[in-house]
């Protein structure tokens, strides 16, 4: 089958999808996972089964064009009016999620994943090092659907979104750390201090200069751009940010972070922001999304989740858990009020959206060649869990906060 038809059958099945999840009340992204489990190969024969094998290009432009969208709410002037206490919360709930998900998967990986020859060195710890670090994103879109809907408004629906905010981006950070660290063990280097600690730092530290160096240089572009069409906008967007992934990519630095730096810049030192950002949301987001999650849908591996949706229930719980306690700490130390101690938590459970391009993004990694289609359905099959149960978790904190009228 010609591949630019599965194309056209992946974005009309996945909009259709989309649309159909909305009608009781469920995030479309749900519906678009949904659409990419119906044309799965492992469950029909009716897309070829190697087409997902040739999909790369179109899961790094969408990456580049969602973390660019995520530096985008980084705005310096918003993460100052919402105080420490987002900050305290962000911090605390996010590593407190990273690490409850990994002592779990620690604890129970020897029990539940059998390879070959497998060792804690080159098997157990990578795959702990890098599901705990995909513990922290959140998927604000469902909470956001809700407070849309419900017409919720107080200082937990702003805590949420503003912690939401960031959780991306502290993400990011940690699975470049994560990665570099887990493939340290996979190639059998051990520990160092270069690979350890050095390694990461380079990466992480080239790509937020090269997404500062993109960034102005965008910037740069706008101020000389006289007629500011749409289509001019957008032409440059595209330019420029496929130019800074390729670019992070040759060089060897993180090519997300590279990415969601430049969006940081644009934000923070673009006059023309909103315009830049609004254009995205309009024009470009839907579509990028509609590809993305559908084709995540079609990575799904029903061998392996067979036998591993114990591990997607670990990952599940063990990750609420990490959220939960670490709100309560947050916002304890930042001494925040009794409502958002306990309520804020619940609209941080949905999980989608970058999460699953972090996970995808192993399989361009020849070091997690064993371990990636674990990650990958583990990471998957949560977020189905996630999209399903966010948005009635996020109703009821918002009713017990006191944010939604219902009369």
């Amino acid at each position: 089958m010609q591949f630019i038809l599965i194309l056209g059958i992946i974005i009309i099945t996945g909009f259709v999808f989309g649309k159909i999840v909305t009608k009781i009340k469920l995030p479309k992204v749900t519906g678009y996972i949904l659409a990419g489990i119906l044309l799965n190969p492992d469950l029909f024969n009716f897309i070829p089964e190697n087409f997902i094998d040739h999909t790369s290009l179109i899961t790094n432009i969408s990456l580049s064009i969602i973390t660019f969208s995520v530096g985008g709410t980084l705005l310096y002037s918003r993460i100052k009016k919402l105080g420490k206490g987002i900050i305290f919360i962000t911090l605390f709930e996010a590593e407190f999620a990273l690490l409850s998900v990994f002592t779990c998967f620690f604890v129970i990986t020897p029990f539940f994943i059998h390879f070959p020859d497998a060792t804690w060195s080159t098997i157990f710890i990578p795959i702990s090092l890098i599901i705990g670090s995909l513990a922290l994103p959140t998927d604000p879109s469902a909470t956001l659907a809700v407070m849309h809907e419900y017409k919720a408004k107080g200082d937990v629906s702003s805590t949420i979104m503003g912690v939401a905010a960031f959780d991306d981006a502290l993400g990011i950070i940690n699975y470049s750390l994560a990665i570099t660290i887990a493939g340290a063990f996979a190639f059998h280097e051990g520990f160092s201090l270069y690979s350890s600690i050095l390694t990461p730092l380079t990466m992480i530290g080239g790509a937020i200069m090269l997404g500062i160096i993109f960034g102005f240089i965008f910037n740069k572009i706008t101020l000389i751009i006289t007629k500011d069409t749409d289509g001019t906008f957008i032409v440059c967007i595209f330019g420029l940010l496929l130019l800074c992934f390729g670019i992070a990519t040759l060089i060897g630095v993180d090519e997300l972070l590279a990415t969601m730096t430049m969006g940081v810049i644009v934000v923070n030192y673009n006059l023309k922001r909103n315009k830049i950002f609004k254009l995205l949301e309009q024009y470009i987001e839907e579509l990028i999304f509609v590809l993305f999650f559908t084709l995540s849908g079609m990575h799904l591996n029903f061998s392996i989740l067979s036998t591993s949706y114990i591990l997607v229930l670990f990952f599940v719980v063990s990750r609420a858990i990490g959220k939960i306690s670490g709100t309560i700490v947050g916002a304890s130390i930042s001494k925040s009020s009794t409502t958002i101690k306990k309520y804020t938590a619940s609209g941080l459970i949905p999980q989608g959206g970058i999460v699953i391009g972090l996970a995808l993004m192993l399989k361009q990694n020849h070091a997690f060649d064993t371990i990636s289609d674990v990650i990958i359905t583990i990471i998957i099959g949560a977020t189905i869990i996630h999209e399903l149960i966010g948005p009635i978790l996020a109703k009821t904190a918002l009713e017990k906060a006191g944010e939604i009228n219902n009369k």
